[in-house]
């Protein structure tokens, strides 16, 4: 009998587990060194396996208590943890209170009884000839009156109630045959007992007051006639009581006492409250409190970290009336020179190779542009950039000249006299196909930290031989987990990326193998020769023996490992033909 079990069992096949990825063939697989993305599902699960997850394992009661208190499950009452073991609890919850309703028909079964028996019908029509209400009137025929007739009483020759006159229709009476003339007169002659009666008078018809006076004349018009503008100028004056309209006009008289009140209390539109006003004896113009003394940075200067002696707090103007002063001296030179040279020999007159002060003071009055010296030595002190207390050429074409919009000057002079003026590295080509030259160009930054400014990304692994950050340690939880196996069997509350599901690439533009079940790792995937003259074989390519080897030789070269590949292979064969249709 044990034998036969372990026959029994041996033959019981389980059902395939599916390896492969949903979107198998689905898709191109752009790297295929990383783990896919998915879900590993076996054949046999049900939906409801997949969505119920695993039940969790029993809380200990001590545990249970207070997870009543703070999170009780759904549709549970709140219970203290001090009162969990209270036998009251349980009492209460078993408890009924009132009275046992008793059980009626319900609006069902009054609303489509069971059909009766012609036995219970004829039981019920015995009980119901008792009454002397079925015996006059039985249902299903007319009620019989002649029961309380007197004795010999013709029914069918005698008539009740009062004949009614045909006088005419509602039609008739609505619109009566009659004329206009007609009709006016039969409302014209109970007309004054009607105005005597409801004191009812017509439109533009006068009122009769039944005044006594001898002297009262009824046709007599009395009062002031009303004004009448056809502007419609006096409605406001009708709408609107006298009283309001000199209030708005005359000042409003209030208590001293109250207006005082308010002028203390409650705050008036333009005017600072203050309520101890009258209390403290201070002129208006008064200001309270310690005046404190603005500091000699900004919050710019702050930012850029500048250090002391650098700060731009309170130079806004001075910058710029230096920076009219340069336009106006380029503007001037473009318009007067040809080329630099010219225009720097111009503010040189000693021909000294520099402009000191007195020099650009003297050209800034032929330029009718009179300068204070306090300017004069701003404007020194800014184009000046390597602290000698002069203008050189080369800082004399970047700071007071458009450089790039005229020449250079140097193209006809002599070696000997660009000595005094210029060095070898001060002229640069103005584009390495051009032979003319222009001043090199000289940066002033006011922050050194905007021009270098560098951010951890930029250097981190940014060019080849940056910073390396494989030795750093990372934090947190990857968002595709490599670093842990796939379950065999994922539930679908399961979150997780485990690698095996494709991407937003691949699902919308998947490989032309896909439809045949192939991936970009089948092509990738290193092979042995007689594999790979397999495939190529099946194909339809067939390659000779020394061919095949030579081909394999050279497609095992490019590999560092010497590993020879689908992909590789075509390559190679790819070449040779190109190759030949080249010769052909």
């Amino acid at each position: 009998m044990m034998a036969a079990v372990v026959s029994s069992t041996e033959h019981v096949r389980l059902p395939p587990i599916q390896t492969k990825s949903i979107y198998d063939g689905r898709y191109r697989e752009r790297n295929p060194d990383l783990y896919a993305a998915g879900k590993l599902t076996a054949s046999g699960d049900s939906t409801e396996q997949c969505l119920k997850p695993p039940a969790r394992p029993n809380s200990p009661e001590a545990v249970r208590r207070f997870q009543k208190t703070y999170r009780p499950e759904a549709g549970e009452a709140r219970v203290f943890y001090g009162k969990a073991y209270d036998p009251h609890l349980q009492w209460a919850a078993e408890m009924t209170h009132g009275l046992t309703t008793q059980r009626y028909n319900s609006a069902a079964e009054l609303a489509n009884p069971d059909p009766k028996t012609l036995f219970k019908q004829k039981k019920l029509d015995k009980k119901e000839q008792l009454y002397l209400s079925h015996q006059r009137a039985p249902l299903g025929k007319s009620h019989d009156q002649s029961v309380g007739f007197p004795e010999g009483f013709q029914v069918a020759n005698t008539t009740f109630g009062i004949k009614t006159m045909k006088d005419g229709t509602a039609g008739e009476l609505v619109n009566p045959n009659k004329s206009w003339s007609e009709v006016q007169k039969e409302t014209e002659d109970g007309r004054d007992w009607y105005r005597l009666t409801h004191h009812n008078f017509l439109v533009g018809e006068s009122v009769n007051r039944d005044y006594t006076v001898e002297n009262f004349q009824k046709f007599k018009q009395y009062g002031i006639p009303t004004p009448h503008d056809n502007t419609g100028g006096n409605v406001r004056k009708t709408l609107k009581w006298l009283h309001e309209t000199r209030s708005e006009k005359a000042a409003k008289i209030v208590n001293k006492r109250v207006d005082d009140f308010r002028e203390r209390t409650q705050p008036i539109l333009g005017e600072v409250h203050d309520p101890i006003k009258d209390t403290l004896r201070v002129p208006a113009d008064h200001t309270f409190g310690i005046l404190v003394k603005p500091d000699e940075y900004s919050a710019g200067d702050l930012l850029h970290n500048r250090a002391q002696g650098t700060y731009l707090r309170g130079l806004d103007r001075q910058r710029g009336i230096l920076a009219a002063i340069r336009q106006h001296l380029k503007k001037a030179n473009y318009h007067n020179f040809e080329n630099l040279l010219a225009a720097f020999k111009y503010y040189d007159k000693e021909n000294k190779g520099k402009i000191d002060a007195h020099d650009l003071r003297d050209a800034c009055l032929q330029f009718n542009l009179p300068i204070e010296p306090e300017l004069m030595e701003q404007l020194l002190d800014y184009c000046d950039t390597d602290r000698d207390g002069y203008i050189d050429y080369l800082e004399f074409a970047n700071f007071l000249n458009w450089k790039d919009k005229m020449p250079s000057g140097f193209e006809k002079e002599t070696q000997k006299e660009l000595e005094p003026v210029v060095e070898e590295t001060t002229l640069v080509p103005k584009s390495p196909q051009s032979r003319e030259s222009t001043p090199r160009r000289l940066q002033k930054q006011i922050d050194r930290s905007i021009g270098d400014h560098r951010t951890s990304s930029s250097i981190i692994n940014a060019v080849v031989g940056g910073i390396s950050t494989r030795d750093y340690r990372t934090y947190g939880i990857p968002t595709v987990r490599t670093d842990i196996p796939a379950p065999r069997i994922r539930r679908i509350n399961d979150t997780k990326s485990y690698g095996d599901e494709s991407s937003a690439s691949g699902l919308i533009n998947p490989s032309l193998f896909s439809q045949r079940g192939i991936h970009e790792k089948d092509f990738l995937q290193p092979r042995e020769k007689d594999e790979l003259k397999d495939i190529f074989a099946g194909i339809g390519i067939h390659v000779a023996g020394e061919t095949f080897e030579d081909l394999w030789k050279t497609a095992s070269q490019r590999h560092p490992k010497g590993h020879v590949c689908i992909e590789s292979f075509r390559g190679v064969l790819d070449e040779i033909r190109a190759a030949n249709m080249q010769l052909a």
